[in-house]
């Protein structure tokens, strides 16, 4: 850890109690400096006095006094100050060294805090549970294994192992780095597995994508309070259980367990995934009515669902009534007007978050770059893009670079989006090669889209979605032998393309299709619409683009098989299930094909109803024929 340079103060913090005038052994003066540095300081500039007064009067080495100073430090935020004070402290006790550690923990110095309980070891000081317990969280923060290994092997020397705190980190060590039989050996060594004890596991379980031993933890606990069935929701959504994440938070009402913030942000990024807005919009009634407090994380949650569920309205109308907005927030909200479209708005929301001096981080311009690609703002987005280095401070990632070749590739200027790719070395992601190729389909530039199809075929680490791109590219230029090549190779590499599924949400409940779909009760209905779609679709121009399909088939199946694409069935039950003129809000797990884009612009217009579609990249409003994206996505 490199030690910043300390703010001017005039503390000798050479001097101890090597002085000859040192009254180290006055309990008085000890009482003295102990009870005023207890009262309620705020500024590390309230503590240098009494510090210099300690020194002054020889006790600064006294053991209570050092650690009351360094504790203090830590908690003003002070690390540098702590850090000198520790390396001028002779002979530091196990309490010092435990706070200092604990200090680097919370400053986030995870491996200056390893180091420090290495030097303790080192320096024969005895570490009790408290050390332990502390370098053990830094370990578990920074996924230190190797380190956290050789920590339990000291524990088990010094016969700590059965100590209930110990025992809990070494759980959720074990399980955030992935060995979980070590993690569950050493709790089900545990004498007492109470409610903590069970959730640590829950959620190493839930780390490693062990959902069903999770649950199989928690419905064997005999009590659960909110913590336990906070993380249970939690790790069912961060493991892409929507539902089953929702089915819980219900239980938990239905139990009587009252759910706090934390709770209420789980169940609002389940609706968000699911797109379910009238689902969300009772929660947020529901957690008003808990007299839960909207602060930046609630509302940060909150913007984020309206915005995913499609009514970027009501997320407006949310983030202008948040008091304090910190970057996060601001966050949320550029994020979601990029997504919806709203191109203008979120580059001056961008702005005006400058003007109010919240500093931006990477999150942030990754959204307003977004919102410059889905508006075609070039200039503007490599003003954007370069001032993340010059003027904030940021070094631009991966997912920057690929904002900016979308921007690029949105408008046709497809030479300089590949000579950019070629300028960073082969540190293009397959995300990026995507977005590139999907352009050159547009523009129908087959020279270019080789060159990028060739990258993409070399490249490291493709995944399923980067190879059904790949094989439309080749299967729009006719290239049917290419495409099956492509998917060849992903069937050997043993992945699985994710089928299309749509969503809709019809009076509270959420609706779900696959392609061709026949399970839902309604499907006669459905199809029927569908067939009456089809017809009036026609009438107005509309022409099967059967060069989007995959597979080398005669014209006739191309068309059957595009007209039962899932989001057409979502729509049509959508249709069938709600008012006539009422808005339709449909979700998709993948891009939306340009052929089902074509289709929709023409209902949206027949049926004068307002459709949106939220698919992998961003949402489409479609209205009277048109299309928010303006064709591109």
């Amino acid at each position: 850890m490199i030690i910043s340079a300390v703010p001017t103060i005039t503390l000798n913090l050479q001097y101890h109690s090597s002085n000859p005038h040192s009254n180290s052994n006055d309990p008085y003066l000890r009482k003295n400096v102990i009870s005023l540095l207890l009262k309620n300081r705020r500024n590390p500039k309230h503590v240098q006095p009494i510090h210099g007064h300690a020194i002054k009067t020889g006790i600064s080495q006294d053991p209570f006094v050092a650690f009351e100073l360094l504790r203090q430090y830590c908690k003003l935020n002070s690390i540098d100050h702590a850090t000198k004070l520790f390396h001028c402290t002779q002979n530091p006790n196990v309490y010092l060294y435990t706070s200092l550690i604990d200090g680097f923990v919370s400053f986030g110095f995870y491996t200056d805090a390893i180091n420090l309980f290495g030097q303790m070891v080192r320096g024969h000081v005895l570490a009790d549970s408290y050390a332990v317990t502390a370098v053990l969280k830094a370990c578990v923060l920074q996924r230190a294994l190797g380190r956290g290994r050789e920590v339990h092997g000291l524990v088990f020397k010094r016969g700590l192992c059965l100590d209930r705190s110990i025992a809990l980190k070494l759980v959720e060590l074990y399980g955030k780095c992935g060995v979980l039989e070590d993690a569950w050996k050493m709790f089900d060594e545990m004498p007492e597995r109470d409610v903590v004890a069970c959730t640590v596991m829950m959620g190493s379980c839930f780390d490693c994508g062990m959902v069903e031993e999770a649950v199989g933890v928690f419905n064997e606990m005999r009590s659960r309070d909110t913590v336990c069935w906070t993380l249970m929701i939690d790790g069912l959504v961060r493991n892409g259980e929507f539902n089953r994440g929702l089915e819980m938070f219900r239980e938990m009402q239905v139990k009587g367990v009252r759910p706090n913030e934390v709770t209420f942000v789980c169940v609002l990024s389940a609706c968000s995934q699911l797109g379910a807005l009238e689902l969300g919009r009772w929660i947020h009634a529901y957690l008003c009515k808990c007299d839960v407090k909207v602060n930046w994380f609630v509302a940060g949650a909150l913007i984020n669902m309206y915005s995913r569920c499609g009514d970027i309205d009501e997320a407006q109308v949310l983030f202008d009534e948040v008091k304090v907005k910190d970057v996060s927030t601001y966050n949320s909200m550029i994020r979601g007007l990029a997504m919806h479209g709203k191109s203008i708005e979120a580059v001056e929301l961008f702005r005006e978050m400058l003007m109010q001096r919240v500093r931006p981080n990477g999150i942030t311009f990754v959204g307003v770059l977004n919102a410059c690609s889905h508006g075609g703002l070039v200039v503007l987005g490599w003003e954007i893009f370069h001032s993340m280095k010059t003027v904030h401070g940021i070094e631009p990632e991966v997912e920057h670079y690929g904002c900016m070749v979308d921007i690029l590739g949105r408008v046709g200027r497809l030479e300089e989006a590949f000579d950019f790719i070629l300028r960073m070395g082969g540190q293009a992601d397959d995300k990026m090669l995507c977005s590139l190729l999907s352009a050159c389909k547009i523009y129908r530039n087959i020279e270019i889209g080789e060159k990028v199809a060739k990258l993409l075929t070399e490249h490291s680490g493709i995944d399923s979605g980067s190879f059904i791109m790949l094989s439309n590219f080749y299967a729009s230029l006719g290239r049917w032998n290419n495409a099956a090549e492509v998917r060849e190779k992903m069937e050997k590499g043993g992945m699985i393309k994710e089928p299309g599924c749509s969503s809709i949400e019809v009076n509270n409940a959420i609706h779900e299709f696959l392609s061709g779909d026949l399970r839902h009760p309604d499907r006669k209905r459905i199809y029927e619409k569908l067939e009456e779609l089809n017809y009036l679709t026609k009438l107005e121009g509309y022409s099967p683009a059967t060069e989007v399909a995959l597979h080398d088939l005669d014209v006739e199946q191309k068309e059957l098989a595009l007209s039962v694409h899932s989001e057409r069935l979502a729509i049509c039950y959508g249709l069938i299930s709600t008012q006539p003129f009422t808005k339709l809000r449909v979700g998709k797990n993948l891009r939306i094909c340009d052929d089902c884009h074509a289709m929709i612009k023409l209902i949206a217009k027949i049926t004068r109803r307002k459709i949106v579609v939220r698919d992998r990249n961003r949402f489409h409003h479609f209205e009277n024929g048109d299309c928010s994206c303006n064709d591109y996505w």
